[in-house]
């Protein structure tokens, strides 16, 4: 199975849109969904609730012994390399889970240093590399654009596998997104869904990928009104503005969190992405106490809203929101591993196999 990658030059491809590089990044047999996942973008609707479908499939299935076993079986000939230069405990260990569920053989590397990049081989020779050994890479790095060229190298060589972006630079995390928005359909699948919530966005939004990547996500959905609270210097770029506003999606730019929670149905709370800072110490000058969830906060908060936090947090939040019902953060992590377990077993042709067996 290969995607349209090799279709397209690299330089041409490199200038197109997210939107417009999505087209490229599908395979036949897969029914829309992708072969490389690499941005928010190629995500629509129904994509979106095909993968959450997929998710809760699996995780019915995983329930029994019999059917957590079959779930084994079905990947156990497959190879997936988790290569993460770049500091992860969650994000590695929830792709890591979710390959174990599908039965997958998996090989990481998580520290240059312990690679031949230590002895000066470049990243995409190593990746190349990687490629020999294993059926799936999933790559995170702090190099922004990486996994995109890569999927493409990998696409027009003699051994293409698809490759999952588990964050890139301080531009896109698809991966996370996605259980972002699994957790949000979960908690209002009850209750109306997704369309018409209003979600708060607070903390360092101009830096925060995981902000970028599910507020694009969220314009899948009708009459979603986003919020962005942040200091100035904080505040959510201008290109995700751009977008909102091309979209016609509502939004509102502020700096009281006070004043949007009452109004919130999520409330995405996200640390200081102080790892980005050109200078050393130059998030600590800004002034972030307004900015942070608290007791005054949760008194504050729609008795069915829910309280979100990509993690690791800091004090953004109160450890005192955690034994609230709201708080989702917990049950955000544990659905990453089965929206992930979706995605690859999407990627490898899947879909139509688990939904359909007799577990």
């Amino acid at each position: 199975m290969s995607d349209r990658l090799a279709d397209i030059g690299w330089e041409e491809f490199r200038g197109l849109s997210p939107e417009a590089k999505s087209g490229y990044l599908s395979a036949p047999g897969l029914g829309g969904m992708p072969y490389h996942t690499l941005f928010a973008q190629q995500f629509d609707r129904l994509i979106l609730e095909r993968l959450a479908a997929l998710a809760n499939r699996i995780r019915f299935i995983s329930k029994s012994r019999e059917g957590a076993l079959h779930l084994k079986g079905l990947l156990s000939h497959k190879r997936a390399m988790l290569y993460f230069s770049q500091p992860s405990s969650r994000t590695f260990l929830s792709h890591l889970a979710a390959c174990q569920i599908l039965g997958l053989t998996t090989g990481s590397v998580r520290d240059a240093a312990t690679s031949s990049e230590f002895k000066g081989e470049s990243k995409e020779d190593s990746i190349r590399t990687f490629s020999s050994y294993f059926d799936m890479i999933i790559m995170r790095s702090p190099e922004q654009g990486l996994a995109e060229k890569m999927a493409w190298e990998l696409s027009n060589s003699s051994r293409p596998v698809p490759i999952i972006n588990a964050g890139s630079g301080k531009d896109q995390h698809p991966t996370q997104a996605l259980l972002d928005i699994y957790t949000l359909m979960r908690s209002f699948e009850t209750k109306g869904g997704i369309d018409g919530r209003t979600v708060v966005f607070c903390g360092d939004l101009m830096r925060g990928r995981t902000v970028r990547s599910l507020s694009y996500l969220l314009t899948r959905f009708e009459g979603v009104r986003q919020v962005f609270v942040a200091p100035q210097e904080l505040q959510v770029p201008a290109d995700v503005v751009m977008v909102l506003a091309k979209k016609g999606v509502e939004f509102e730019v502020t700096d009281s969190l006070r004043d949007a929670v009452p109004g919130a149905d999520a409330v995405y709370m996200t640390r200081i992405q102080d790892e980005w800072d050109e200078s050393k110490g130059a998030s600590a000058k800004i002034d972030t106490s307004r900015f942070k969830f608290g007791a005054k906060e949760l008194a504050l908060l729609k008795a069915d809203a829910v309280i979100m936090h990509p993690l690791p947090r800091r004090d953004e939040i109160a450890t005192c929101c955690d034994r609230d019902p709201r708080a989702m953060y917990w049950r955000q992590m544990r659905n990453g591993m089965w929206i992930r377990a979706a995605l690859i077993a999407a990627t490898f042709g899947l879909e139509r196999e688990i939904a359909e067996c007799g577990y």
